[in-house]
């Protein structure tokens, strides 16, 4: 009898091992041992609690810190950092530990799930990867240290140091601030300059990528010499904070509403608040107080995210970059676009485009069908499905009254986001060889 080969493309790969990562941690945060009633957690709330983890996303339905006990949040913590690193990184570290030969399969999957751009090198990049991220974590965890153990005391606020900087650096947005008010994140911590700036910069560093960490080891500050892809991450980067800062700043916490915030707070809150939406999801105001405005910037954020090859989600800063400059290129009547000198080419232009008109459509689509059967404002639905396929985390309260058919859509809105738009669509749907006909071409006018 012939044998029936499977193939499996290196995009099924990815998003079998999220889901299969996600399915295992709800199985442990259904056990009795991982919540503080001891009685056990509805599969339901589980699954989401696990997807949102693994997609380092930061909804949550029940309260992570007065919720989950000690267990539930350990494995709350190992999915988050699974999550951040990528499925695919965890388990070739995991082969590489044991001594075995990475094949070139795992190094193809592996260069499509941190979007490298080769497959040479890519074993000892990943070295890099592990040690970067652990000295990052550890550093970030000794120095809000001081500050948790003198508010929580020496174990409880060791735990909640590393805890912190493990799901502010794979921008997963979870907190254990519950002890200070359920669903409060960091608004105990407003005025607190370790916490916030050791928290944006902990998810600013994540959401930069991994190679553009490679281009400032070997490069430092030789800008001239990093990637294109580098330097428009940094330079958008940089652009994505300073604007919404500066409009936090002068208008939304101008408001008489934040009329109780001191100018030392409203610098922090500015900064903090551009910052986290892409794609942290720690907040250290309440976001149902800002303004329409201000929660439309905030959305806009969401959507917009990290870069490639990072921990954060969205639809990436160099997606925005690139249909930017092929709007540029329009507008001066050039073939092509450009960056930093160097022409950008027409499969990624498609792809941006590609992109952006899947979140938008899903964005869209998961809002009007959440408000139409939860009965609630379009605005706050928006705002929900934004964080969610942004895998960003924050909300405006709804999360842990919204109904089953709701939450399977955050769900699904939340593993699209972190796998990737493209990666999510190459995976579930199968594509036909390109061949050599075509069609005959028509002209249609556009604008």
């Amino acid at each position: 009898m012939e044998k029936i080969k499977l193939k499996i493309s290196t995009f099924q790969i990815i998003l079998f091992g999220f889901v299969l990562v996600i399915a295992v941690g709800a199985i442990l945060l259904v056990l009795p041992v991982a919540s503080k009633n001891g009685e056990g957690t509805k599969i339901m709330d589980a699954v989401f609690t696990s997807t949102s983890a693994v997609c380092v996303t930061g909804l949550v339905v029940h309260d992570t810190a007065t919720y989950w006990s000690s267990f539930g949040q350990a494995v709350i913590a190992v999915l988050i950092q699974i999550g951040g690193m990528g499925v695919v990184t965890v388990a070739v570290a995991i082969v590489m530990l044991t001594g075995r030969k990475i094949g070139i399969m795992q190094r193809s999957t592996l260069q499509e799930s941190i979007a490298a751009p080769k497959v040479g090198g890519i074993v000892r990049f990943i070295g890099f990867i592990l040690k970067a991220m652990l000295i990052i974590e550890l550093t970030g965890a000794a120095v809000m240290a001081p500050v948790f153990v003198a508010r929580f005391g020496v174990k409880q606020g060791l735990l909640y140091s590393l805890f912190h900087s493990i799901s502010a650096f794979c921008n997963a947005g979870f907190d254990l601030m519950g002890l200070e008010g359920e669903f409060s994140s960091f608004t105990a911590f407003t005025s607190q300059p370790l916490i916030n700036i050791t928290v944006m910069l902990l998810i600013i560093f994540g959401g930069l990528g991994f190679l553009t960490w490679d281009d400032i080891r070997t490069n430092k500050t030789r800008f001239k010499g990093y990637r294109m892809q580098s330097k428009v991450i940094i330079i958008y980067t940089l652009v994505l904070i300073i604007l919404p800062a500066l409009y936090f700043f002068f208008v939304e916490f101008g408001r008489n509403n934040w009329s109780g915030l001191s100018d030392g707070e409203r610098v922090y809150a500015s900064l903090f608040q551009a910052v986290a939406p892409r794609t942290a999801g720690f907040n250290t105001v309440d976001m149902s107080n800002l303004s329409d405005v201000g929660q439309a910037m905030t959305i806009i954020l969401m959507l917009i995210g990290g870069s490639p090859g990072s921990t954060a989600g969205g639809m990436k800063t160099t997606t925005v970059a690139v249909l930017f400059a092929s709007a540029i290129s329009v507008f001066r009547h050039r073939e092509s676009p450009e960056c930093f000198g160097r022409r950008i080419e027409e499969a990624a232009v498609r792809n941006a485009a590609a992109i952006v008109t899947i979140y938008i459509v899903l964005f869209l689509s998961g809002g009007f069908i959440i408000s139409e059967m939860e009965g609630l404002p379009l605005r706050v639905c928006l705002f929900e499905t934004a964080s969610a396929i942004g895998t960003v985390g924050l909300t405006l309260g709804i999360t842990p009254e919204l109904g089953m058919i709701s939450q399977l859509i955050l769900i699904m809105l939340m593993i699209l986001g972190r796998v990737g738009g493209l990666t999510f669509v190459f995976a579930t749907v199968s594509g036909r060889g390109t061949g050599y006909s075509k069609y005959p071409q028509e002209k249609i006018t556009v604008g």
